[in-house]
C-alpha cells in the first residue's frame, strides 16, 4: 500500500513539472474513476465522457498549483464536481435524467456477477444496477453526491466535506437522509436487501 502511495506521489510530482509520460499515465490510472463518478451523477454516458475529459483538461494544467501531492484525489474530485454542478446548472433536464449502459461500471449497493458462466444472473445484476441508477437519479443532487462519493468511492467524511465544501455533519446528515431516501424507492419499486444479496 505504502509502495502505491509513493508510485502515485512520484507519479503526480512528474506529472506536475510537464512530464508528458507522467501526465498520460496519470490520466491512465484515474480516468475511469473519475468517468464512473460521472456516470452515476448523471447516468448518462455521452456526459460523463464530456465531464470527465474537462476535468482532466484542467487536472493538466492546474496541477502545477497543488501544492500538497497528498490531496490530490480529494482535488480532482472537486474538479469534477464542480463540473457536474456547472453542467447541471445549464441543463434543460431538471426532473429526471436518461440512463446510459456501462458494462465496467462497479458499485457496492450489489454483488459483482459470480461467474461469465451465469448468463442469467449476469443478466440480473445488469437489471439491479440499472434499477440502482435511476434511483440515484432520483435524489437531490446534495444527497446524490454524498452517496455516490461515500458508498461507492469509499471516501471518508472529511474527505467529502472538503470536496464540496461542507461541514462534516452536513455530509453525514446528507449521507443519513440519501440512503434513507433511496430505500423507500427501491421498497416502493418491490427491490429489497434479499434482492440486492442475490448471488453471495
Amino acid at each position: 500500500m505504502k509502495s502505491g502511495t509513493m508510485y502515485t506521489d512520484q507519479l503526480i510530482a512528474d506529472a506536475a513539472k510537464g512530464q508528458q509520460v507522467a501526465i498520460t499515465r496519470l490520466v491512465q490510472v484515474w480516468q475511469k474513476r473519475i468517468y464512473n463518478f460521472c456516470l452515476k451523477y448523471f447516468g448518462n454516458h455521452d456526459v460523463a465522457m464530456e465531464i470527465t475529459q474537462k476535468t482532466f483538461i484542467t487536472m493538466c494544467s492546474k496541477l502545477h498549483t497543488l501544492k500538497d501531492h497528498g490531496q490530490f484525489r480529494s482535488w480532482l474530485y472537486t474538479i469534477a464536481a464542480n463540473y457536474c454542478h456547472d453542467e447541471k446548472r445549464r441543463s434543460a433536464r431538471t426532473t429526471q435524467v436518461q440512463f446510459g449502459n456501462a458494462s465496467d461500471e462497479e458499485g457496492r449497493f450489489y454483488p459483482e456477477p459470480e461467474s461469465e458462466h451465469h448468463p442469467m444472473r449476469s443478466f440480473e445484476q445488469e437489471e439491479l444496477s440499472q434499477i440502482l441508477k435511476k434511483a440515484l437519479g432520483l435524489l437531490s443532487e446534495e444527497q446524490r453526491l454524498v452517496v455516490i462519493m461515500k458508498e461507492y468511492e469509499g471516501f471518508k467524511f472529511h474527505e467529502i466535506a472538503e470536496v464540496l465544501q461542507i461541514s462534516e455533519n452536513t455530509a453525514k446528515s446528507r449521507l443519513y437522509y440519501g440512503l434513507d431516501h433511496l430505500r423507500k424507492i427501491l421498497n416502493r419499486w418491490n427491490i429489497t436487501k434479499e434482492t440486492l444479496s442475490y448471488g453471495h
